[in-house]
């Protein structure tokens, strides 16, 4: 008898669970689970409400009762108050555009210049902002520009010898603070944009400029500039979004309105209908008209940009 154990390879039994892991780790499957979390956040939060508020727009919804009314609510869009916020918003749009773009890309250029020192404390100390609260930082804004005459900002103007601003209360002044409220929380955040930008600008070119006897205007101009054109276009494009979804700028110092519709912008127009006036139907249509104006102007706008445009080989 043959006492040495069968030392003859056995197949290995093929489990549900190595079935399973071989799925998983297979090349078809695998891109799908790394893709499925955005997926599943999209539909879910993006997707699945946006569906919602285009049926809401043709609904009348009051507790306990939802008729559908047709285009009712359209109809009643297009009012002095839409009107008074669209411009106000469309305005702001532009200022923030032009603030949080040239503004951060020269802030950019100087911190990643030589001449410079303490750069990662200035790097960090601009992106401080951005983690700040909007609703935080906006209620120190109000106590520094109240119309008091003690406040910072009026007495920072009776030095230039000007009479104080009720700044909450006129329409330049109340621009202006919604304005400098978000350059102050996003300057630092499109510096690190842009300073990500620079580092892939070869140092070659700036080399042979040198050579030829190019100025640092001519550098900036004709090298810096072209270089950082994509990015360039990526923050504009976002900042047109975001300040077409402006709400907290406005909310911040007018929680009750603001007098004369001065800091009256879009989306907090549809916070005024549709939640403190509860006519959520109303406000789902301005909700989708809002999403038509942003998809329309962003659209138009990268085309204008060239974004669409295919490079030369």
């Amino acid at each position: 008898m043959n006492t040495y154990p069968n030392t003859e390879a056995k197949p290995k039994e093929v489990t549900g669970k190595s079935k399973i892991m071989g799925i998983l780790n297979s090349r078809k499957v695998v891109p799908y689970i790394f893709v499925a979390p955005f997926l599943i956040s999209f539909l879910v939060l993006t997707l699945y409400p946006a569906i919602q508020g285009i049926i809401m727009s043709f609904q009348s919804i009051l507790p306990g009762q939802v008729n559908f009314i047709g285009l009712e609510n359209y109809s009643r869009v297009f009012n002095p108050a839409f009107y008074d916020a669209f411009w106000n918003t469309t305005i702001y749009v532009v200022i923030t555009v032009i603030v949080l773009t040239i503004i951060p890309m020269l802030l950019a250029v100087a911190l990643n210049s030589k001449i410079i020192y303490f750069k990662a404390f200035f790097r960090a100390s601009l992106f401080i902002p951005a983690l700040t609260s909007t609703i935080v930082g906006g209620m120190i804004f109000r106590l520094m520009f109240s119309g008091q005459e003690t406040s910072m900002a009026n007495q920072f103007i009776g030095i230039l010898g000007l009479d104080p601003v009720n700044w909450r209360f006129n329409a330049w002044s109340a621009m202006f603070l919604m304005t400098i409220l978000a350059a102050w929380r996003w300057i630092g955040v499109n510096i690190l944009y842009f300073l990500a930008a620079l580092q892939t600008v070869p140092e070659e070119l700036y080399e042979a400029a040198d050579i030829d006897g190019a100025s640092k205007y001519q550098k900036f101009i004709h090298i810096t500039v072209p270089q950082l054109k994509p990015i360039i276009i990526f923050v504009s494009t976002i900042t047109i979004i975001n300040g077409f979804r402006m709400f907290e700028e406005s909310f911040v110092f007018w929680e009750d309105g603001s007098p004369n519709h001065i800091g009256l912008t879009m989306v907090r127009y549809i916070y005024q209908e549709g939640i403190q006036q509860n006519d959520l139907g109303f406000g789902a249509a301005l909700g989708v008209i809002l999403m038509m104006i942003i998809f329309i102007i962003s659209i138009i706008y990268l085309i204008l940009t060239g974004s669409f445009k295919k490079e030369d080989a």
